[in-house]
Formats: C-alpha cells, sequence, structure tokens
C-alpha cells in the first residue's frame, strides 16, 4: 500500500502500524453489526421475554445504533494516526478543515482513548464467566464471540499511537 506524505520530514509509518490502524477499525463490527440486527427486530440470541426485557425497540433501537454508529466512527479515527488526512484536516470539517492537528492533542487523546478502551472492554474476555439469563446458550456463545474482539481495540489503539509518536519524535515535529 503506497501513501501520500504531506509532511517530507515526517517518516511513514510502518507495515504493522497500518495493519494495526485498520484491525482497530474493524474490531468494532462483528458487535456493531449485532447490535443493528437488535434494533431491527431480530432477537439475535435474546429469548423473546428478554429481547422484549432489554428494550431493543422505539429509542432502545435509537439508542443501540447510535451506538453502534459512534463505536465505528471513533475506531476509524484510529486510521488518522497512519493516514495523511490525520495530518491535515480535510476541508470539509467544520471549524477545524484544513488545519495540522497538534500532535501533542492527538497523543493524550488518544492514549486516553486507549487506556480508557481496555479498562472498560477488557471485560468481554470474560463474557462467559456470567451469567446471561435473558439469552439463549446459543445466544450468549455468539454474543460473547462476536464482542470478543473488542478486548483487542485498546491494545491496538495503544500501539498505533505509540507509532505515531514515536514517527512524530523523529521529525522533530
Amino acid at each position: 500500500m503506497t501513501t501520500t506524505r504531506l509532511l517530507p520530514s515526517l517518516p511513514p509509518p510502518p507495515r504493522w502500524a497500518v495493519r494495526a490502524a485498520h484491525a482497530a477499525a474493524l474490531v468494532t463490527l462483528p458487535s456493531g453489526i449485532w447490535r443493528l440486527l437488535l434494533a431491527a427486530g431480530f432477537t439475535a440470541g435474546y429469548t423473546e421475554t428478554g429481547y422484549e426485557a432489554m428494550g431493543f425497540t422505539g429509542w432502545g433501537a435509537v439508542y443501540v445504533v447510535g451506538l453502534s454508529m459512534a463505536g465505528e466512527l471513533l475506531a476509524l479515527l484510529t486510521l488518522g494516526l497512519v493516514r495523511p488526512w490525520g495530518e491535515l484536516l480535510p476541508r470539509w470539517i467544520p471549524l477545524l478543515g484544513g488545519r495540522r492537528p497538534n500532535p501533542r492533542t492527538v497523543t493524550v487523546v488518544a492514549a486516553l482513548g486507549a487506556g480508557a478502551l481496555t479498562l472498560g472492554l477488557t471485560q468481554f474476555a470474560l463474557w462467559w464467566a456470567f451469567p446471561h439469563p435473558n439469552m439463549t446458550p446459543l445466544g450468549n456463545t455468539l454474543a460473547g464471540f462476536l464482542y470478543l474482539p473488542l478486548v483487542a481495540w485498546g491494545p491496538l489503539l495503544a500501539a498505533v499511537t505509540l507509532d505515531y509518536r514515536r514517527r512524530r519524535r523523529a521529525a522533530g515535529a
């Protein structure tokens, strides 16, 4: 994959960092698609009474769709750490378009996000250790596997953030 560099003094990201950024953007998809199925009216592993109790209709559906969209959009921001649009924000972004983001701010926000994601999503590695009485046995197993990739989101973002900081420091930017 070839990339265009806007800052000639900035070294290109290594292949592993580009792959890790893409992986970070992809790990939110399985759980997001599952939540979209819930919002569309599929029980997706819940029992009928469990589905009704969770309130996935009306505003509940709006919530789970919004959660899926927000998660994917935040995950896609990881690509900005390895792509040219992360060095110069696209003009269509209100108030910020056409500006270079402050590398220190980007690093701090990304590092805080990586820490929060790691702390908040590690629980999904233990999905099967807790009972889920509102789900069928197959649904419980399937949901566990769909949420398991989220455990990698924080560490992937942390790795890409460290590389971003290393490259910025090497360039003296």
